[in-house]
This record gives structure tokens, sequence and C-alpha cells, in this order.
């Protein structure tokens, strides 16, 4: 089974997603951040406490006193790592002219620069380019590794970057990559909820009939 068979059983299976769910490309950065080591439905919970208190801007986030952003953030997770990441974060876009200058930028240059950010890795910065700036880069997560090392496509254990260049080069022929790399990453996550959990549900798994992980659990070795 290929990357794009994946693709597109799970496709069939569960429908267009619509990522990322989001009013603006600065309000995709800033749920990038906050969805760092929780669930989604825990980071709409803080977005809407930022709406809630006039706050979904970066001079209104750099502007409110630490405590009050913390407890707005409170329902993702780490909210004062958070807190200080999304300060960190506000500054560096107002300081590079925000999203018009940012968008400018050639796909390396942007990531580079994203890099560079207090608090902001690979998996984030990724999730920003696809996102926000809709390039197509394949963003690499703990369900992608979990899945696809089930279907023994990867190991698992390989770097970012060596899993991130193995799905480009596989889906590099296929036209339109940032709707598809989009899509896949949102079925990837839903999959990964419904079916591919660290203890897999495979009753009606899209993907069953090719998981390897499926013959070791058959076979007592999972």
């Amino acid at each position: 089974m290929t990357p794009i068979q994946v693709y597109e059983h799970l496709y069939d299976y569960y429908g267009p997603q619509g990522w990322w769910p989001a009013n603006s490309p600065f309000e995709v950065m800033l749920g990038a951040i906050l969805t760092q080591n929780t669930a989604w439905i825990n980071v709409e919970k803080a977005i809407n406490n930022l709406k809630g208190g006039n706050a979904l801007s970066p001079d209104s986030i750099i502007n409110t006193s630490h405590e009050q952003l913390a407890e707005w953030i409170r329902p993702s997770g780490y909210f004062n790592i958070k807190s200080e990441r999304l300060q960190n974060f506000c500054r560096w876009y107002l300081d590079h002219g925000k999203f018009e200058a940012l968008n400018k930028l050639d796909t390396v240059s942007l990531r580079h620069r994203l890099l560079e950010i207090n608090g902001v890795g690979p998996e984030t910065a990724d999730d920003m380019l696809l996102y926000a700036f809709e390039r197509p880069i394949f963003v690499i997560d703990a369900y992608t590794r979990r899945l696809f090392s089930r279907l023994q496509l990867i190991s698992g254990e390989e770097g970012y970057e060596s899993a991130r260049q193995y799905f480009e080069h596989n889906l590099s022929k296929h036209e339109g990559k940032v709707t598809l790399f989009n899509e896949y990453h949102a079925l990837i996550v839903v999959h990964a909820k419904d079916h591919c959990r660290k203890r897999p549900i495979c009753n009606k798994c899209p993907v069953y009939d090719e998981c390897k992980y499926v013959t070791k659990m058959n076979r007592g070795l999972a």
C-alpha cells in the first residue's frame, strides 16, 4: 500500500474534513501553538476565551498581562508556558510585518524563520505553513507515526525531517499538493481518534486489510 492509496481509503471513508477551523491565518497560527500537547476541543475553548476578551490580535495578546492571558488559555493546558509562547510569537509576528510581509517569503526561508521562534518546533511551524500560508508542507505528528508504522510504511522512529521528506517525495507527483496535504493530515487525525488509537478499534477500520499491526495482534506479538 502506498501513501496515496492510504489517503484514498481514508478520504472515501471519512470524506472531506475542511481543516483548519479558523477565521484568519493569524488564528490558525495561534491554534498551532495552543494545540501542542492537547486535544483540539481544548484549543477551541481557549480561542473562544480570547475572542470573549477581545484579545484575538497580536497587539492585544502582547498588551495583556501574563496572568490574564494564562487564565484565558487555561483550557489548552500548560497555560503559563503557552502564554509566554503566544506573546513571544506575537512580538515576532509584528516585528516581521505580519502575514502580508511573511507571505512574500519563499517556503524554505519562512520555515527557517518560524523555527527560530522560541516554542515553535517543526510540527508547529509546519502546521502554520500548511494551514495559514498554504504551502505544500506535510505535517508529521504522533498520529502519523502511529498509523504508518502500523502499516509498516515507516518505522515510526525516523527523525522529523526524514519522515516529512518521505511523504512529500511519495506525494510529489500529485497535483494540488496543498489541498492534498491539508486533507491528508486532517484525515489522519480523525482516523487516529476513531480507530487507530493507542489501543486500536479495528472494527470497520478503512485500512484494516492492509494493517500489519492487526497481524501482529492476532499472533499475540503486538
